[in-house]
């Protein structure tokens, strides 16, 4: 089968966005679909991606994930950035790391702020605002609040 021109350019992308890092198919998909291309002629390509093991949403994920854990983010924002790359079996990647969030979560506390356990309740507001923008559960949060021995006064 003789391939378009399109799908040699659409290739010619997907090496070029391969080779700086692992992308999600539908992050391709959506790079792909911003310079014009059609829907039908990407998706024949990005299969032959999928079929050769050129692209796996799988290998995206673990890297990703891994990524993520050094952004310092928690579960749930792990979650919800996967979901948004087209990722929908994301407990599968995060089941397989054994991962001790109560640990994770303490290092990106320690690193964010000072040693200072008693705080005003402003002062624990925000920090508890972080820590859930960063996708720590209020559990999690509180947990580390026990464990800390954090006083609001």
């Amino acid at each position: 089968m003789l391939e378009t021109h399109d799908r040699l350019e659409i290739k010619r992308f997907c090496f070029q966005y391969l080779a700086r890092r692992e992308h999600s198919q539908l992050e391709l998909h959506q790079k792909l679909s911003r310079k014009g291309f059609e829907k039908a002629e990407i998706t024949i390509v990005l299969d032959e991606f999928v079929i050769n093991d050129w692209q796996s949403d799988q290998r995206f994920a673990e890297s990703f994930f891994k990524h993520c854990l050094t952004r310092g983010l928690g579960p749930v924002r792990i979650n919800y950035e996967l979901r948004q790359r087209g990722i929908t079996d994301e407990h599968t990647v995060m089941g397989e790391e054994d991962i001790d969030w109560g640990q994770h979560l303490l290092n990106v506390f320690q690193k964010k702020f000072d040693d200072n356990m008693v705080l005003t309740a402003q002062e624990w507001a925000k920090r508890l605002r972080f820590l859930q923008y960063r996708g720590f559960t209020t559990e999690m949060i509180r947990e580390l609040s026990k464990s800390l021995g954090v006083v609001i006064k």
